[in-house]
């Protein structure tokens, strides 16, 4: 049984009250924008330009075609009020945890769930600008790109937690201000359809070419809100951070001029293959959309109602079901835009020669871990693993695997509580083993493999404290968007490709290197920042992550 997120999501707005308030309007501001005067609103010190198109609606035939980038404008462009949502995955809550759990995982849950109060659509290829108000055209203020999280099937720049405002709001404050820009993609079916006919056709990944369309809209056009093209940085969180790292290595790590630095929160490389694994998913998608005795499926895809195809979308896994993170909608190999699969870049490929900041939360795998509560022995453990994590995997391959991550709930997420927690008796290894597969192993690896060359700077959040959960997925997103010390540094980092700026207050944020492996970290109680060593669980991660290229999901 689950629990359906509209009905809970009452809550979630009186948690993120001030969120949702981030676009209130106080009065009216206009942008000269080539031929167009875009109408934007004035809160504050704050001034926001939302849902200004960057490339023509995906709808009709160019539903499963690459991006068009707007590139000109006439008229009058009315930027007032946030724009529709590209069509969101239904995610669901289990509700076999306990009610405790369920209820203190809303707020997490509310940065990977729609706004209620904002229409969905195809036609939402569309940027929020927030910007310092009076800002001079002239002015060349750096600029921070939000890529939204969601599992790339969920997510918006209309969420209630993502507060741009606030962001730009501190920038003021301690004297750095910034430009902030959230982007729109496409997603589940919409944007990550795989299959070898999507990827005959050139149609791969088009939720990353959204993005990097819309980097090629910030490159040409945010000069006219005074954002400088030369000072632009790409920020992720989940899905989002796994979106900045393969922008960091497309293109043998060219970046186009389109970015010059990198923030990557709770996540990164992803253990994907080929999009020709996929190709079930294709199948049933066609299928259940009645497009499967089609000459040419993919344009019968293209003239069928989009509630369809998303009503077929909703049946397949989403992040928060039995699966996991072992979902269908991500980037995968194409050949084309993404050359390999994005572990094999990160191993083999070339990373874009930029300033890096990259972390995770204490505790990544509980959230993705509450629909497994019915796996209580190892040998249905190891069942689990073999069929969705790693495919094509025998028990055998496991065994290490097994012993590095032991079911004593004392070695398992959340971490460094003991035997509390042990709703069952595998669900704190799995969350331990989902947290570290998916985002501490990647992680360690790139900072391992580029910080010699550029600079990078690792942090851990270990603040949240969610009960049952621990620091839990998004937990980080509460300090950086509310805004905390985390915000500071960012900003600072956004500025001045340094998170320490020309003058700081707070502690400093020593440079990553493999060998001492300084990173930052984010406490609740009296010592709210220090610096530790990134070392808990090495021979796991590292066995996860050879798992991973081994049998990529």
């Amino acid at each position: 049984m689950v629990l359906p997120l509209a009905v809970v999501f009452p809550l979630l707005q009186l948690w993120f009250g001030s969120g949702a308030r981030a676009y209130a309007t106080k009065g009216g501001t206009t942008v000269k924008l080539d031929r167009a005067t875009v109408v934007g609103t004035v809160s504050g010190s704050v001034e926001s330009f939302l849902a200004i198109p960057y490339a023509q609606p995906p709808v009709g035939d160019l539903r499963f075609r690459l991006p068009q980038l707007i590139d000109s404008y006439n008229g009058t462009i009315n930027a007032t009020s946030l724009g529709n949502q590209c069509f969101q995955q239904t995610k669901t809550l289990p509700t076999g945890a306990p009610p405790e759990v369920l209820r203190n995982a809303l707020p997490l849950v509310s940065f990977f769930t729609a706004n209620p109060n904002v229409t969905q659509s195809e036609d939402c290829l569309h940027v929020n600008v927030i910007r310092p108000a009076d800002v001079h055209a002239n002015a060349k203020l750096p600029v921070l790109f939000w890529i939204h999280g969601g599992g790339f099937a969920d997510g918006s720049n209309a969420m209630t937690g993502y507060n741009g405002s606030a962001v730009v709001e501190r920038s003021i404050e301690i004297g750095e201000p910034i430009i902030f820009v959230g982007v729109n993609y496409r997603l589940n079916a919409f944007g990550f359809l795989a299959g070898k006919e999507v990827q005959e056709a050139g149609i791969a990944n088009l939720g990353m070419q959204d993005q990097r369309t819309a980097l090629r809209w910030m490159n040409k056009f945010i000069s006219s809100f005074g954002g400088d093209p030369k000072k632009v940085t790409i920020w992720g969180e989940s899905a989002g951070a796994m979106s900045v790292s393969l922008h960091l290595l497309l293109n043998g790590g060219n970046t186009e001029g389109l970015f010059r630095a990198g923030i990557m929160s709770s996540g990164s490389t992803i253990p994907t293959g080929d999009i020709s694994d996929l190709q079930g998913t294709y199948n049933l998608i066609v299928d259940q959309v009645g497009c499967s005795n089609a000459t040419d499926a993919l344009a019968c895809l293209r003239t069928v109602p989009a509630q369809n195809i998303l009503a077929a979308a909703n049946n397949t896994p989403a992040t928060t079901s039995f699966t996991g993170l072992a979902a269908p909608y991500m980037p995968r190999a194409d050949g084309t835009l993404i050359t390999k699969a994005p572990q094999q870049l990160a191993v083999h490929g070339k990373m874009a020669n930029v300033p890096v900041i990259i972390g995770d939360v204490k505790d990544e795998g509980s959230l993705f871990s509450l629909a497994s509560f019915n796996i209580t022995t190892d040998e249905e453990l190891i069942d689990y693993l073999t069929t969705y994590w790693f495919p094509g995997s025998s028990a055998a391959d496991l065994n290490k695997t097994m012993e590095l991550y032991p079911s004593d709930p004392a070695a398992g997420t959340p971490f460094d509580t003991g035997s509390a927690n042990a709703f069952t008796p595998e669900y704190k290894r799995i969350a331990a083993l989902q947290g570290d597969w998916f985002f501490n192993a990647p992680r360690r690896q790139l900072l391992d493999r580029f910080s010699f060359h550029q600079p990078m700077y690792n942090f851990l959040s270990a603040r949240g404290n969610f009960t049952g959960l621990g620091d839990a997925h998004g937990s980080d997103l509460l300090t950086a968007f509310r805004p905390g010390d985390m915000t500071d540094y960012f900003v600072r980092f956004v500025n001045h490709l340094n998170p320490n700026g020309l003058h700081f207050s707070q502690p400093f944020w020593p440079r990553y290197d493999p060998i001492t492996r300084l990173t930052l970290q984010f406490n609740d109680g009296s010592i709210p920042v220090n610096v530790t060593v990134d070392n808990k669980r090495r021979e796991g991660t590292d066995e996860l992550f050879k798992l991973g290229l081994r049998f990529p999901i």
